[in-house]
């Protein structure tokens, strides 16, 4: 598939995608005629990409951390880097305290929408709770 496909497929712009190739988070088939193609597989790995990046991980840790994306639970690391573990052990924190964060934030909001609805101001419901 060409560059707008996966741009279509997976909600990210052809911009950051390229990004991403630059950075050596993916890398598409070059076609004789010097255009890029990407396998369907990359839009499952654009996808987790965009998840670690939304959680503040960022593209260095990404690389490499990408051969355990698409491994099973069992994940086999060959050379352990002391430092890559101390920055993952830092994210992993990092987002256990965004998590808190926004659940807290999203309970909040629930207890004011239930709050409302006692109210008598009943409004559709957008999402689950």
């Amino acid at each position: 598939m060409r560059i707008g496909e996966l741009a279509k497929k997976t909600g990210v712009p052809t911009r950051m995608l390229r990004y991403y190739e630059e950075q050596g988070l993916i890398t598409p088939h070059r076609l004789g005629n010097g255009y890029r193609e990407y396998d369907e597989y990359l839009v499952d790995r654009v996808h987790k990409i965009r998840g670690l990046l939304d959680a503040g991980v960022p593209t260095r840790i990404i690389g490499d951390m990408l051969p355990c994306l698409n491994q099973g639970p069992e994940i086999v690391v060959i050379d352990p880097d002391p430092k890559l573990r101390e920055m993952l052990l830092a994210q992993r924190d990092k987002m256990t305290e965004r998590i808190a964060f926004l659940e807290q934030n999203r309970d909040a909001l629930t207890r004011y929408i239930e709050a409302m609805d006692i109210a008598g101001i009943s409004l559709p419901a957008t999402g689950a709770r």
